[in-house]
């Protein structure tokens, strides 16, 4: 139902109260800008592109998506239509009278939200005015060869412009919301608070500018945050004008958001302002019909997976595959904020710790991360080739023997095994054996680098020697391009790549979020975080022993790195010793994480957010119920009380520890009495009562 049908002034559902009876309330309207909108650069689209549907179904009609308009995206994402809001249209003709080129149409999204698209490039003829006036409102000068922050500029004009134009025509009543995402939709803001806009606004930064330049330089940064010289550092790495576009954008919003706890701690340090609201990111959750599909799915995938293996290992596998264990990491090539370099380490210690145990057990390793590659290397295409020769070959070999014995089985004859196949047959197979000799070691990556001897995930695995020898008990394989369904090497998409591995490694040192091990979870993969990155904060604080679930958590803020390595190795290691069953019982217990991470319950905090906006813009219009912002109570996994899915949490005291007692222990694991348990943990969405007539809140009480 649209927000408007809900607000009413006997029952609020929640909603700020509205004191004008002569207010439309459904005539209020959400507006969302970001860089992002039908443009993927990072995880900012993943968060629009998802929540899109659980915030359509809030508000309906009166949703809308404002970003650049790029052809390629265009072509493929957006359905383009009129708009049927005339306050809309009419914002809209006037910016085209006036030479600006503006879109309108649905994302082809879940959800279908209305996308509104401005041509950057239709109006910079405008930039050098445009520039001048954000001097004039923020003395903030933006350098000429800085295209990015020029472009943030004419998007941000635009988007003034449009609020100012629609805005005019509600006779100042307070019908609008404004929420903008990140630095680059910033200067948006900026203008309409300095137009003074009848407009609520919002700001969310989903990472800081400064704190991810300063990770990626290496610096202890959680531990000197107060001591860091803010302009110093920003005018050094000359980011000093796009540090300053975020912060007044931090400022100037009535309502500041970030995604975790820990981006809030850098915020305060970084920006100078504490959020209002943490805003915790989900993801649409698609439950199965049959609860173990995922796991059917998993089997699958990890059948794919194995036949690559088998392929770009030929004439090395001597391992054997249904012993072996797939590891992955994902993402933005940042080598250290990534923890792609402790990563490598831990792999390191790993492969010395099973190689001295003698473990029947081989991981492979991929690194899914993009960098300049000029194509797939000739020994990697060679190895697929390779295998499917390998595989014609016995299809055929398969298909003469089984003529020969079925023709023999109808004679009423046992055939003569060491007849049956001739000597061709013979000769055949003995060829592509010899086929499978190879005279190099398997490579560590798919493709040619374009800059080999700097990259610093192949220079780490020189120094560290994981080669892909035969003694290795660890292989790596860099794949330094996004999956495809449509690669030669590998056809997977992400997603049927991410269910076909068993556990999913993180390890970073900055990560405001953290989509890729919440993917892992909602596909009921375990992974490996850190206490450094919102998710694994949020995994923290709701889930009692995250181990179990199939969340490890690594500690990179309190300990030494050698000691974060150590236990990331420990985890590691403690994965490896499971057996089959233990595996699929903590799958099991990882996908039922993935309620905490629905939209349905984690947009409730982006739903407070809008509320004390307008309550803070249009405090006599609005007002809020004296309350914190929404807690997710409830929100809270107890550790099983069944069978431990690791062996590390479940030490034998006695030496002659039986196989009858790991039975008894396996019997105490029941599915349905734990997924029931689990289920009750999760409590329906919040709702804030109405407010008390005669209450009211003061502009400095909504604070967290």
């Amino acid at each position: 139902m649209p927000l408007g049908r809900s607000l009413s002034m006997t029952s609020l559902n929640g909603l700020p109260q509205c004191e004008d009876e002569d207010l439309p309330v459904e005539d209020l309207l959400l507006f969302e800008i970001s860089w992002e909108v039908t443009h993927k650069v990072g995880g900012i689209y993943t968060v629009i592109q998802t929540k899109a549907k659980t915030t359509a179904d809030e508000w309906g009609e009166n949703y809308f998506l404002i970003g650049p308009y790029f052809e390629q995206n265009v072509k493929t994402q957006v359905e383009f239509s009129e708009p049927p809001n005339p306050a809309v249209k009419k914002a809209m003709d006037t910016m085209k009278s006036q030479g600006c080129q503006v879109f309108f149409g649905r994302w082809l999204i879940e959800g279908s939200p209305y996308v509104l698209l401005f041509d950057i490039g239709s109006a910079a003829w405008n930039l050098d005015k445009w520039k001048g006036e954000f001097w004039e409102v923020s003395n903030i000068g933006i350098p000429f060869h800085d295209r990015e922050a020029n472009d943030a500029v004419i998007f941000g004009s635009l988007t003034a412009w449009f609020l100012k134009e629609l805005s005019c025509q509600f006779d100042d009543k307070p019908n609008i919301i404004a929420h903008f995402h990140e630095w680059q939709a910033g200067v948006g803001l900026i203008l309409s608070r300095s137009w003074k806009l009848p407009v609520a606004t919002i700001f969310t930064t989903h990472a800081t500018l400064l704190g991810r330049y300063l990770c990626a330089a290496s610096l202890d940064f959680y531990n000197n945050l107060d001591q860091f010289d803010i302009d110093k550092e920003a005018g050094e790495r000359q980011i000093y004008h796009r540090y300053c576009m975020e912060r007044a954008s931090v400022h100037c919003a009535h309502v500041f958001t970030t995604v975790s706890q820990i981006t809030a701690t850098e915020a305060e340090h970084m920006l100078k302002k504490s959020p209002d609201v943490v805003t915790p990111n989900g993801l649409n959750i698609k439950k199965f019909s049959a609860m173990h599909e995922f796991q059917n799915l998993h089997s699958m995938y990890k059948a794919r997976i194995q036949e690559f293996i088998r392929g770009h290992f030929y004439g090395h596998l001597d391992f054997d595959l249904d012993k072996t264990l797939f590891f992955f990491i994902a993402g933005r090539y940042e080598f250290s904020n990534k923890g792609a370099d402790m990563f490598l380490e831990a792999l390191s210690r790993l492969n010395f710790l099973l190689r001295v145990h003698k473990a029947d057990v081989t991981v492979v390793v991929f690194f899914i991360m993009p960098a300049k590659t000029n194509n797939f290397n000739v020994e990697t295409l060679k190895g697929q080739a390779v295998r499917k020769q390998l595989w014609d070959t016995a299809q055929s070999v398969k298909e003469k023997f089984g003529r020969k014995l079925y023709d023999a089985l109808l004679k009423g004859e046992i055939p003569d095994l060491n007849k049956i196949l001739d000597r061709d047959d013979i000769s055949i197979m003995k060829r592509a054996i010899f086929s499978t000799q190879r005279h190099s070691l398997p490579p560590v990556t798919t493709h040619n680098m374009i800059d080999d001897s700097n990259d610093p995930i192949l220079n780490t695995i020189r120094r560290i020697g994981l080669f892909n020898n035969r003694t290795d008990r660890v292989k790596v394989i860099l794949h330094p391009e996004f999956l495809s369904s449509t690669s030669p090497l590998l056809p997977l998409d992400y997603e049927e790549f991410v269910r076909g591995c068993h556990l999913g490694v993180f390890p970073s040192y900055y990560e405001p979020w953290g989509y890729t091990p919440a993917e892992c979870t909602v596909m009921g993969i375990p992974s490996v975080t850190t206490n450094l990155s919102g998710f694994g904060c949020f995994m923290q604080e709701h889930v009692a022993d995250p181990e179990a679930y199939g969340i490890y958590i690594v500690d990179r803020r309190f300990r030494s790195p050698d000691e974060s390595c150590n236990q990331l190795t420990h985890f590691l290691y403690s994965f490896c010793q499971q057996n089959r069953r233990q595996r699929i019982i903590q799958r099991n217990r990882t996908e039922r994480l993935s309620d905490l991470l629905d939209w349905k319950y984690l947009g409730r905090y982006y739903m407070h957010a809008r509320h004390l906006a307008l309550s803070r813009t249009f405090p006599d219009k609005f007002e809020m119920e004296r309350s914190a912002p929404p807690k997710t109570e409830g929100f809270r996994y107890p550790r099983p009380s069944s069978v431990p899915p690791s062996p590390s949490a479940s030490q034998h005291s006695s030496p002659h520890h039986s196989e009858a007692e790991d039975e008894d222990e396996d019997e105490r694991y029941d599915e349905d009495e734990e997924a029931e348990r689990d289920r009750q943990n999760i409590k329906s969405p919040f709702s804030v009562g109405a407010l008390p007539q005669g209450k009211k809140k003061q502009h400095g009480e909504y604070r967290n």
